[in-house]
């Protein structure tokens, strides 16, 4: 049996086309994928990731604990900040990708990916030698992703807490759409602007109908999963599971800013990856576009211009606002640099991409 949200009646309602995505019934798409892109890109529109992890930590420890546990410095957040890290694995790798939300030292949600959140809970537990309190709220947590260039006016509509006031990677907890508390959180995965909502789940229809009672006015629309990915990948956002992974290194994966080599942060794999930045990585993530009509797909070989295989496509798409084939992959460090020439092997013929 698949995992439902709040909102899976709905998304069947509408006429969504529904797929599994970790373990959940989720919409993949309600119109198109091209038309619910360019309505984020242009205007506004909704997504239901309440599938996602939450975590709280809490205690006199919790800031040692994240400390140890996450790649970033926990230490630099303020009240109502947010920061993006990682989960090193212990072995080079990375566990997952996260946010973390401080409330204050004693007190941090963790909002983590959809498929790893059992594996994530463990790994949390397995290294908790702080002390600290753990709550998996992630059953009791519903989430929509408001998010476009309308978002802000749309979403003021419904909240007299003044959401100019929220600087990017910030959150506060007020009262929306007549519910309290909601954490309303400008962390989107878009690069299109707008915010995240966070409340208990039995508030979703609450929600869901003010925003799109108000949302008349803005062309809101519904989004699946399917835009929800073309639109990170425009934006060039890793997607865990296929980006990064447990094979995966941070810093081979350009997250190097979200690995910092400061006093007394003592982090799992601190040595190991201190070490490579030193001696330098071996295959590098790149960011490439095709110079034919193409699409890249992921696990496609990618080439160099005698064929030799030099590492592989993790991500790929037809971007819907350029029509240019796009996509991401690791590559052999000689081959990583900006305009160099690579080739995706799409069915025996070699496709000419530039690294951007």
């Amino acid at each position: 049996m698949l995992k439902t949200t709040p909102f899976t009646d709905i998304h069947i309602a509408l006429g969504a086309r529904m797929a599994e995505f970790a373990g959940y019934n989720m919409p993949i798409e309600y119109n198109g994928i091209n038309n619910e892109h360019m309505c984020v890109r242009q205007g506004v529109g909704v997504f239901d990731v309440s599938h996602m992890g939450e975590f709280w930590v809490k205690g006199e420890r919790a800031i040692d604990f994240l400390q140890y546990l996450t790649s970033n410095d926990v230490s630099r957040l303020e009240a109502g900040k947010a920061q993006y890290t990682c989960f090193p694995n212990g072995n080079g790798g990375i566990v997952d990708d996260l946010i973390i939300y401080m409330y204050s030292t004693t007190k941090y949600l963790l909002v983590v990916n959809a498929g790893n959140i059992d594996k994530d809970w463990e790994w949390v537990n397995a290294h908790n030698t702080f002390g600290v309190s753990l709550e998996n709220a992630s059953a009791r947590m519903a989430q929509l992703a408001v998010q476009g260039p309308k978002a802000t006016e749309m979403l003021q509509k419904l909240t007299d807490l003044d959401l100019q006031s929220i600087p990017y990677y910030s959150f506060r907890e007020w009262s929306f759409a007549g519910v309290r508390p909601v954490i309303i959180s400008n962390t989107g995965y878009t690069g299109a602007g707008g915010f995240e909502l966070y409340f208990a789940p039995e508030h979703g229809k609450q929600i869901w109908d003010a925003l799109f009672e108000v949302g008349k006015d803005y062309g809101l629309q519904p989004i699946g999963l399917g835009a929800r990915d073309s639109l990170r990948l425009e934006k060039w956002y890793c997607l865990y599971g296929h980006d990064i992974d447990d094979t995966t290194s941070p810093l081979e994966a350009g997250l190097g800013w979200i690995t910092k080599f400061v006093d007394g942060k003592n982090f799992i794999d601190r040595e190991r990856l201190e070490r490579q930045k030193a001696e330098g990585v071996k295959r590098r993530l790149v960011h490439f576009e095709c110079q034919e009509r193409a699409i890249p797909r992921h696990g496609y070989d990618i080439c160099d211009a005698q064929a030799n295989k030099i590492g592989n496509v993790t991500s790929g798409i037809m971007l819907p606002t350029t029509k240019v084939g796009i996509g991401m992959g690791y590559v052999k460090t000689e081959h990583a640099k900006k305009d160099n020439i690579i080739y995706i092997n799409i069915r025996g013929k070699l496709i000419p991409a530039k690294i951007v």
